[in-house]
């Protein structure tokens, strides 16, 4: 006697959403930055800056979350940073300031990158050039 057995294509379909499912489910546990998704700047003074970034953590958790954020020249000099000292699980994405980030003369484009609590910094980076520069 022969079991019953499913057409190709539906054991095919099965198959392709099982993957796909598995492969979600591979890239969320791999993603290990919070992306910035935007970044606001504004001349302050004799330069420095004020910068407004919003940044997207989907794994904020209070033992997993973006607890900082930096403004870089495109060198990797650090020319400002804000520590964030607690999850924003209910707020997201977030967006928080810094301001009065001094920036040398010759500098007209900055990056703007958040960090994890665990991994340090990563994910989406954001581009941005200076007013009046």
């Amino acid at each position: 006697m022969r079991a019953a057995c499913l057409p190709r294509a539906s054991l095919a379909a099965i198959a392709a959403l099982g993957i796909a499912l598995f492969l979600t489910g591979v890239a969320r546990a791999e993603q290990r930055f919070p992306d910035v998704l935007k970044a606001n700047v504004r001349a302050a003074s004799d330069g420095k800056f004020d910068f407004d970034v919003t940044i997207a953590s989907p794994y904020d958790t209070p033992s997993r979350y973006a607890d900082g954020f930096r403004v870089t020249t495109k060198g990797g000099e650090v020319l400002g940073e804000r520590r964030l000292w607690h999850d924003h699980q209910d707020e997201q994405p977030f967006t928080r300031d810094l301001h009065s980030v001094k920036i040398p003369p010759g500098v007209r484009t900055v990056l703007v990158q958040a960090r994890d609590r665990k991994y340090g910094y990563g994910g989406r980076v954001v581009d941005i050039r200076l007013p009046g520069r």
